[in-house]
């Protein structure tokens, strides 16, 4: 259940492709935007089950 998909190893291999390139405080401000992205859509997913169950 907690294995990533084919598609989702490419996005990784995609994302690390990407990362290499940058310094140190590119990849600190494109790590805080990433986690901002993540927090953003676990509210998003407790928002829906919350109204799902409503």
């Amino acid at each position: 259940m907690n294995e990533l998909s084919l598609e989702q190893k490419f996005k990784i291999a995609i994302y690390i492709k990407k990362i290499e390139g940058f310094n140190r405080n590119i990849t600190k401000k494109y790590l805080i935007t990433i986690l901002k992205e993540m927090m953003i859509k676990d509210n998003l997913i407790k928002y829906f089950i919350k109204k799902s169950i409503n």
